[in-house]
């Protein structure tokens, strides 16, 4: 095996092993490694870098940022068994990130969106939004934290939820007892509506499985309709994901 695939793959379990997953990172290191070979470099160098990273050429400064960024990370960890590995400077590609501005719901907005997930056709389909929409405001969680909750992460009896992060990261977060009546409340709807559910997730859908993320964006498109919510001019459409703001 070639020696910087070798170490691209201790690199890989070092920091596996530390809770990153780093799929998108082992695909753009194989792309890099791919390059210096077929180019006839046996290290790292600035240029070789420089050159793979900007590709292609009409991509977005953020894009050509980030595969640099790829590659700089494991050129720090090659550079400990290699001296001729050279490690591209942090500012090489100095490229503002742009995040989306968030739409910040009014409460009057929430309570109208809540209502609108009660409309919904499919009983449990509303009772499942209504309260998948009541954490997010209250608890900050991200929309796929929320549906990656499984039953036992909500602990209704301490009213605390043990929340999978990015990264894998674990993090405790402690309910207002309102809240945690609320999802008690939809906890006890969900088993009378679909008894036979075998997901282990706490929010489902009318299937009895988990809610995909994707389905969430298109559901809540809907309420966003039914609630009268709409962006000031010029403004993108709001996202599920906005309420956590």
């Amino acid at each position: 095996m070639n020696p910087l695939r070798a170490r691209a793959g201790e690199y890989l379990a070092m920091r596996r092993s530390l809770g990153y997953k780093l799929q998108a990172d082992e695909r753009l290191l194989a792309g890099f490694i791919g390059h210096l070979e077929r180019e006839g470099h046996a290290t790292i160098t600035t240029g070789a870098a420089l050159e793979w990273a900007t590709r292609p050429a009409g991509a977005a400064p953020g894009w050509h940022r980030r595969r640099l960024s790829v590659v700089r990370c494991f050129a720090r960890h090659l550079a400990a068994y290699d001296p001729a590995c050279e490690v591209p400077p942090a500012r090489l590609l100095p490229a503002r990130e742009s995040r989306i501005t968030p739409y910040l719901y009014s409460p009057a907005e929430i309570a109208a969106l809540i209502h609108a997930a009660g409309l919904l056709a499919r009983p449990l389909l509303a009772a499942t939004y209504q309260a998948l929409i009541s954490l997010l405001a209250v608890s900050g969680l991200r929309i796929g934290e929320a549906l990656a909750l499984r039953r036992g992460d909500v602990a209704l009896d301490t009213g605390m939820l043990t929340v999978t992060g990015k990264s894998g990261k674990i993090r405790l977060v402690p309910l207002h007892p309102s809240t945690t009546a609320m999802l008690g409340d939809y906890a006890a709807r969900r088993d009378r509506l679909c008894p036979g559910a075998r997901c282990p997730e706490f929010f489902i859908n009318t299937a009895g499985n988990r809610v995909r993320v994707k389905d969430a964006d298109v559901t809540f498109a809907r309420l966003l309709a039914l609630a009268g919510v709409h962006p000031p001019p010029g403004r993108r459409r709001p996202r599920i994901h906005d309420i956590r703001h």
